[in-house]
């Protein structure tokens, strides 16, 4: 039997994963389909086969040799916590039918909440110094605000709409912050912006600094000893990308999700905060 487990991921304390605060949301609460990532499918509401009745995994240190390797790429930005202690004040979705529907609506939406603030988190950073921050601490306020709602709020909430009101100023931030390091001239191969179709690339080694390539799909790109640093990977899918020996210390907007995702070693260097994850190479 696994016992619970504390997954410590990011830089700022309250958006990481604590499982052992959390009814085991993510392993209930949404759904997998089998392929590359599952070995099953799992519809909203079921229990993994893998959730003991601690709500721990009972192969959490073998998920990859299982073939669960989408629950080791998973990062709930803090979620699973909040609802399970704050949203429902420690309510379990075992407890009654009313409280599973209710939590089981509230976790997503949180979850993307969590991650907008992550976002706005970086950027408040990223223009502190430069500009007043006010516009993006506001932002910061309001949609923190809207993640601590009872779940009658939350289920009424457009989170696509906040997420589009939220943009230009992610977007800002990012420009602010890369202007004060201009890309460096691009050498012959795929062109580089934002929404690039980067699958498969051969990037290695590639000065990306002060680039954006927001949007981008780099799934299986060569970036090995890739320079990122102020590179804006917001939303980029990285999804088995190598990052093996490229520097990824200050990129813009990454998350350990992406991390996650892609194929590294002991010389990816990363933020400061970031997990290595555990089943990249040596």
């Amino acid at each position: 039997m696994g016992g619970r487990t504390r997954v410590a991921l990011g830089r700022r304390e309250d958006l990481g994963a604590d499982c052992g605060e959390c009814f085991g949301l993510c392993c209930v609460a949404l759904a997998f389909a089998r392929s590359s990532d599952f070995p099953v499918d799992k519809p909203v509401g079921d229990p993994c086969v893998n959730l003991d009745d601690g709500d721990g995994c009972r192969i959490h240190p073998h998920l990859r040799d299982s073939g669960f390797k989408g629950c080791t790429v998973f990062d709930c930005f803090g979620a699973g916590q909040k609802v399970s202690r704050r949203t429902f004040a420690g309510r379990s979705w075992r407890d009654d039918p009313e409280t599973r529907t209710a939590m089981f609506s509230a976790f997503p939406l949180v979850r993307r909440l969590h991650e907008l603030l992550w976002y706005l988190d970086e950027a408040i950073t990223l223009v502190e110094g430069d500009q007043d921050a006010a516009p993006w601490i506001a932002a910061f306020d309001r949609v923190l605000r809207l993640s601590d709602e009872d779940p009658d709020t939350l289920a009424g909430l457009d989170v696509d709409a906040e997420y589009d009101a939220v943009r230009p100023l992610l977007v800002t931030a990012s420009e602010i912050a890369r202007r004060h390091h201009p890309p460096a001239p691009r050498r012959r191969g795929r062109p580089l912006g934002p929404g690039s179709d980067l699958m498969g690339a051969s990037l290695s080694g590639a000065d990306l600094r002060g680039v954006s390539i927001r949007g981008s799909v780099a799934i299986a790109a060569d970036l090995s000893r890739a320079q990122l640093r102020l590179c804006d990977v917001l939303g980029v899918d990285l999804r088995d990308a190598d990052l093996s020996g490229a520097d990824l210390d200050g990129a813009v907007y990454l998350t350990q999700m992406q991390v996650n995702s892609a194929r590294g070693d002991s010389s990816t260097v990363l933020p400061e905060g970031f997990v290595r994850p555990t089943h990249w190479g040596d």
